[in-house]
């Protein structure tokens, strides 16, 4: 599996950006960040079939994700950036999740790209 996530950079506090991670297949994704000095943390996930997505409590109404499986991408479009928004974002795959079910938890997923940093300034 290879994954090549793209997107990031130095926004504004309220500004928005969409992350990219095209992917070597299809899969059921996932993005997680990891800010300076923290644990790499859940962000949102989408499912193999694309009708279930699930997000973190912290981004839910700012956060989308979506898929567009004839490119074998996957976004996180991210709306009203705040700086503790700040974090190098990566995207993840599953490849033994199928069907409707959303992969959660970092241990569901067992590739990783190699990450994208979005700043956000105040």
């Amino acid at each position: 599996v290879q994954l090549q996530a793209s997107g990031g950079g130095l926004v504004q506090a309220g500004d928005s950006l969409r992350l990219s991670c095209a992917a070597s297949g299809r899969y059921a994704m996932g993005w997680f960040r990891q800010a300076p000095g923290k644990e790499r943390e859940f962000v949102a996930a989408i499912s193999w079939s694309g009708g279930g997505t699930y997000y973190a409590t912290s981004n839910q109404g700012r956060f989308t994700i979506s898929r567009d499986d004839a490119k074998n991408t996957v976004y996180l479009q991210m709306n009203n950036l705040q700086p503790e928004d700040t974090a190098v974002y990566y995207c993840a795959a599953s490849s033994f999740t199928r069907g409707v079910v959303v992969a959660r938890n970092l241990y569901e997923y067992d590739s990783w790209g190699q990450g994208t940093l979005v700043t956000v300034s105040s």
